[in-house]
């Protein structure tokens, strides 16, 4: 069964039976957001999980100025979930997303991930494969990893080996221990890099969101990152919506190719509006929109009046115009 569903982003949403098993889930729609004192554009876009620059384009702001406290802003987050499960966690790296599901019921965080280039201390995008988790740690301890010891002392930072819990600690209060090897999901005293790709490979998550996420969470709950960059869903009703990310670890050659390819895989390739689809690939706005092709109207004759019929070309209606007319004398 193929299931819209419509809801804020950060909030739970439960599942029927049904949906939880489906391919083919829509979250989010249009919200509406009061800006708060502390706010900046980059913080409500991590709080909603939508590119700042987009809400301020819907929204006709200045980038470069900070919206004051108690505009209402319309945000959207409509977004297809790239993978359901029954119970678990994906991550996909594209959308900067952690989707947790349990007993029929979702939930979606923003997060923070990985980032783009690697330099002389190491490869710090967040590596995708299965994973489940091995413990869990409130007010962890965190001990640093050689490779940012080694990158901290190429930047001439402090070197150290060991960070008690605290508000120094950059694991925040709350850190889910994964069986990938470096990676933790845990929270951060750098709010502002979530939904931004500037971790070393762990999962960053707002504070406000981790303390959700970490009760919710049961030892060996399996996961998985994926990349996927293009999402597709079909509604019931035959609905086809489309959802385009950049490419940012690089993995394809051309996002329109790739598109295509699972555009293609859905097996709808002529029900969609091509136009539609290279307007999302140009903008990669990572917002769900409907690109379904809307056949024309049936042309109705007036009294008096023929509507003239689509009629092959060629050959083919020469051979009918025959038939008819020898069924004519016939």
């Amino acid at each position: 069964m193929r299931i819209v569903l419509c809801t804020c982003l950060l909030l739970s949403l439960y599942l029927s039976a049904d949906t939880a098993l489906g391919n083919d889930l829509i979250i989010g729609g249009d919200a509406i957001y009061v800006v708060q004192k502390e706010d900046t554009l980059q913080r409500i876009g991590a709080k909603h999980g939508v590119f700042w620059k987009k809400i301020a384009s819907d929204n006709n702001l200045d980038i470069k100025q900070v919206p004051p406290a108690g505009t209402i802003l319309k945000i959207n987050t409509r977004r297809i979930v790239p993978k359901v499960v029954e119970n678990g966690i994906i991550i996909n790296v594209p959308d900067r997303t952690l989707y947790f599901f349990k007993d029929g019921k979702l939930s979606a965080f923003p997060v923070g991930l990985g980032l783009l280039a690697k330099n002389e201390a190491g490869d710090w995008k967040t590596p995708m494969g299965k994973f489940y988790v091995v413990r869990k740690r409130k007010n962890p301890t965190w001990t640093v990893p050689p490779s940012i010891q080694l990158e901290n002392e190429i930047k001439g930072k402090p070197v150290e080996e060991v960070v008690p819990p605290g508000p120094n600690n950059p694991l925040g209060q709350y850190a889910i221990d994964t069986s990938i090897p470096g990676v933790l999901i845990h929270g951060t005293i750098k709010p502002g890099s979530v939904y931004r790709y500037m971790s070393h490979g762990c999962i960053r998550v707002l504070p406000e969101h981790i303390e959700q996420l970490y009760p919710m969470v049961d030892i060996k709950t399996q996961g998985e990152i994926i990349y996927e960059p293009v999402k597709i869903a079909v509604t019931e009703t035959g609905r086809v919506f489309l959802e385009v990310r950049t490419d940012v670890y690089k993995k394809y050659r051309s996002t329109k190719s790739h598109a295509a390819k699972v555009i293609e895989s859905y097996g709808v390739s002529e029900r969609v509006d091509w136009q539609k689809v290279d307007r999302l690939i140009a903008g990669e706005g990572g917002v769900a929109e409907d690109v379904t092709l809307d056949k024309p109207p049936i042309a109705v004759a007036a009294p008096g009046t023929t509507v003239a019929k689509n009629e092959p070309p060629g050959i083919a209606r020469r051979i009918m115009d025959y038939f008819r007319s020898y069924l004519k004398k016939s």
